[in-house]
């Protein structure tokens, strides 16, 4: 009984040490942090787009490739796949997940490396809006806060949304909208099961886990992203098996022109950046008539 008395004050101890050092740190780097009271009012980058009086794309203006989509708008079997490898506890956390840190930390005392990711949607959002993916602590620090910042403003279908518009996926494209019409020239909607596999793979490395620069590790890449799907009942094993022995169908989209124009196109876009400006005009997603 003795023991467990003094284990008891250990612990409580412990656990005040650790709040105020939490804090502490909060407030040292508190001016540092944004506030996320902007993602409620956000605006993606979106490209201007040249159409014709009855709708056919002329040109596209912009260096990032965007096209917002919805929740609604997204495909059930992209949103498992993307929850069952990036974070399948996403809904029940509140920004940061400790089951996954202890996991990472378990990993980094067992192999001395920082190789097991920990970070929930949430944390790559706020890396992604705010942040670097530089691996420092203090880094690491601000992305945690920022994260529970977001949970306290947004709610989780916002946030997923943000996640599925803003996340980089390789050659320019920001988004799943924009990677579908990049690596397959396809809506969201029309995308294969294998297609979305390979999409969901890239937000932890899209340099070189895209299927077009690197398309090797993107069906192995790939091949992680089914079992995942596969383990939380999200396919069936022969779905597995269809989509694990497709073939790499990616190659190199770029905007959809249905009607040749250029030299009417730059008219209307040095008409644009007259009105408004080089960079707003590039990124305002305007669209033009």
């Amino acid at each position: 009984m003795k023991y467990i008395k003094t284990l008891l004050k250990l612990g409580i101890i412990a656990g005040l040490l650790g709040s105020i050092v939490l804090t502490g740190i909060y407030f040292y780097i508190k001016p540092d942090l944004p506030s996320v009271a902007i993602l409620k009012d956000v605006r993606l980058q979106t490209p201007m787009r040249i159409y014709t009086h009855d709708g056919k794309l002329i040109s596209q203006y912009g260096v990032k490739r965007r096209i917002p989509v919805t929740l609604d708008e997204t495909p059930d079997l992209l949103k498992k796949a993307i929850l069952a490898t990036e974070d399948n506890r996403f809904y029940d956390h509140f920004g940061i997940d400790p089951i996954g840190i202890t996991r990472a930390f378990i990993n980094l005392v067992i192999t001395g490396e920082k190789s097991q990711g920990a970070s929930t949607l949430t944390q790559q959002l706020a890396r992604g809006f705010f942040l670097t993916r530089e691996k420092t602590y203090i880094r690491k620090i601000k992305e945690v806060f920022i994260a529970l910042h977001m949970e306290a403003e947004l709610s989780k279908d916002e946030i997923f949304e943000l996640y599925l518009n803003k996340i980089e996926l390789g050659h320019r494209s920001f988004g799943f909208g924009a990677a579908a019409q990049v690596y397959y020239g396809k809506k969201l909607n029309e995308l294969t099961l294998a297609q979305i596999a390979t999409l969901a793979g890239l937000p932890q490395a899209p340099s070189v886990l895209n299927p077009i620069s690197r398309p090797d590790r993107s069906l192995e890449r790939r091949r992680i992203v089914l079992l995942r799907m596969l383990d939380e009942g999200y396919i069936t094993r022969q779905q597995f098996d269809e989509a694990l022995n497709s073939p790499v169908t990616a190659k190199k989209h770029g905007a959809e022109i249905e009607l040749d124009a250029p030299y009417l196109a730059d008219l209307i876009y040095n008409e644009m950046v007259e009105l408004y400006g080089k960079e707003e005009a590039e990124t305002g997603g305007y669209q033009v008539y």
